[in-house]
């Protein structure tokens, strides 16, 4: 499993695990300069914000206009319903909930299993397309405190999906040891203002799916926390330009 660094082959290909938010989009973009073909995927598990999934097109139109080489490596798009995780989940991101803290200090917005589900369904779809890399965002350093998103739990998944389906596969975090502010500045280093731009005005990630109002750093009730990480990250980016 790497964590950045990817040297793939001339006709390598990557399964990007793409939800339509900023991480996400970077780790996308990511993967268009590392790979040479790039297949996206996107769950439906009835998530409260699922209008992050309505993004997805407009994102993936954007970064092919970024780039002639981004157009000619970006390949197919991939949707998989997974309602029943969303049926089993009581959380704040699968029921109108207020957002607070759960038991275990955890926020009740922590779906359990669900990056382990999203990494199991990836590898599958991929076996079939013969892709052996997927591309995730991710990320212990500046996160809500969800345990599935911890480098031992995708090291741990990795080494389970390699045994279980008895092929290589080798899962990126490009974002892992970084914070918001670098997620910002490895978008711009990637892609310049254009890529900032398009993740400040087409991604989405706040939790309870408001697109109304329009803040420096893009859409969202400025409240949740996901805004308020979003938020941070951008004033100490936006600090260093």
């Amino acid at each position: 499993m790497t964590t950045h660094d990817a040297n793939p082959a001339g006709d390598s290909a990557a399964l990007v695990l793409f939800s339509g938010g900023q991480d996400s989009t970077t780790c996308l973009a990511w993967a268009l300069a590392h790979f040479s073909r790039v297949e996206t995927v996107g769950f439906d598990y009835g998530q409260r914000h699922r209008i992050e999934l309505a993004q997805r097109a407009a994102l993936r139109d954007g970064l092919a206009a970024l780039s002639p080489l981004w157009r000619s490596r970006l390949d197919e798009d991939h949707t998989i319903s997974l309602e029943a995780l969303g049926a089993i989940s009581e959380t704040a991101l699968t029921r109108e909930a207020e957002i607070a803290l759960g038991e275990g200090g955890l926020p009740n917005t922590f779906v359990p299993g669900r990056n382990i589900i999203f990494l199991t369904f990836a590898a599958a779809l991929a076996y079939r397309r013969s892709i052996a890399d997927l591309v995730g965002g991710m990320c212990e350093t500046d996160y809500s405190g969800y345990p599935d998103c911890r480098y031992d739990t995708i090291r741990a998944v990795n080494r389970a999906l390699t045994l279980g389906m008895a092929t290589d596969v080798e899962i990126h975090t490009p974002l892992m040891w970084i914070d918001k502010a670098a997620t910002w500045r490895m978008a711009h280093d990637l892609g310049g203002e254009g890529l900032v731009d398009l993740i400040v005005e087409e991604s989405h990630t706040c939790y309870l799916g408001e697109r109304g109002k329009r803040f420096e750093w893009g859409y969202g009730c400025g409240e949740c926390p996901s805004c308020k990480l979003r938020a941070a990250g951008w004033e100490k980016f936006a600090a260093t330009l």
